[in-house]
């Protein structure tokens, strides 16, 4: 049995993430460590966690907090150590860094210090069956042109102070790695999008302006380019580097979606007028007039400052290593995607 430490486990795609493991396998046991900040929910998991009482335990606190963090590793035996914890939003980080070096930093560094002393057997020699592994993402590489795609060798030049915490926290990885030979790895992702995310997020923002017929800000021209990732192929992304990757390695996992967004915001009210025109059920919960839901909504709005022109992943590595490989395409996710955010109004 493996026993899981994740942390960050209540966020978009932390609780994803619990999610497919309890799916996956039965002879498992999840720790999951939340702060419940605006971006954590109790209720992600709140069925999870009462249909799996023998498997899924919740611990509300904060992953600097050094003497609770040493308190599940006294308490459980733990092989992994999945780190989604972040402050992750552009724009908050932009407004107030601060936070985002105590989380997205201090907080990791704690965690490699704590793996390091729990699992260390003597001078560079740890438990079998042990891995740490960071959550990243491709906003560590900076931006894009119209050509090309980041590999794992691109440079590190984060744009913004958000992307500069999360490239400092893989660098305190790799050297816990180089210096300490801890089993680290790191997975650096495309945008996800899915069930559960929070809802300042470009998808479920526009989804449920478009449901209450407001306005929809889009930043600049809108020309702004992403490689979309549907959160669970990322989920499997992570649980096959964590079996098979190797320690000190970084892994991009990206979802062969590039699209503009300008055109995702045009794809959900496509998809959002189609439910409403043939769904009646939808029609009587949402008392929506489909003809008021067109680009009429769209309305374009300054720019935010460092504001990256294009992101995407070569995921080569991943797929010739690892043997992962997308298999949702963008369609077909935002379709799942609408529909579930549907579903919950």
């Amino acid at each position: 049995m493996k026993t899981y430490l994740v942390t960050g486990g209540a966020g978009f795609i932390g609780s994803n993430f619990i999610k497919y493991l309890l799916e996956e396998y039965q002879d498992v046991k999840i720790i999951c460590l939340d702060k419940l900040t605006y971006a954590g929910n109790w209720e992600n998991l709140e069925e999870d966690i009462n249909n799996n009482l023998d498997k899924l335990f919740f611990i509300k606190g904060d992953i600097t907090n050094t003497e609770l963090v040493e308190y599940i590793f006294d308490q459980w035996d733990i092989n992994y150590i999945v780190n989604f914890a972040a402050e992750s939003h552009v724009d908050r980080s932009i407004e107030d860094a601060e936070i985002f070096l105590k989380t997205n930093v201090l907080g990791v560094q704690n965690l490699l210090n704590i793996a390091k002393d729990k699992w260390e057997l003597g001078e560079r020699k740890y438990k079998d069956n042990v891995k740490f592994l960071q959550v990243s993402t491709d906003e560590v590489y900076g931006s894009l042109g119209k050509e090309g795609y980041f590999t794992e060798e691109t440079n590190i030049q984060p744009n913004s102070p958000y992307s500069a915490s999360k490239a400092s926290a893989d660098m305190l990885v790799r050297s816990y790695n180089e210096t300490h030979n801890l089993p680290t790895l790191i997975t650096r992702c495309s945008n996800n999008y899915g069930p559960y995310q929070f809802p300042e997020k470009l998808i479920p923002l526009m989804i449920n302006k478009i449901l209450n017929g407001e306005e929809l800000p889009v930043y600049g021209d809108g020309l702004n380019v992403r490689d979309w990732l549907y959160v669970k192929d990322h989920c499997k992304a992570i649980d096959m580097v964590l079996e098979k990757g190797k320690p000190g390695e970084v892994y991009n996992i990206g979802g062969h979606n590039e699209e503009t967004n300008i055109m995702i915001v045009k794809t959900l009210i496509k998809e959002i007028r189609n439910l409403l025109k043939e769904n009646d059920e939808y029609k009587k919960a949402f008392n929506t007039d489909f003809d008021n839901i067109n680009e009429d909504l769209i309305t374009f709005v300054k720019d935010r400052p460092g504001h990256d022109k294009r992101y995407a992943i070569d995921p080569s590595k991943i797929k010739n290593e690892i043997g992962w490989e997308p298999t949702i395409k963008l369609q077909e996710g935002i379709s799942k995607t609408v529909k579930w955010y549907m579903s919950k109004n």
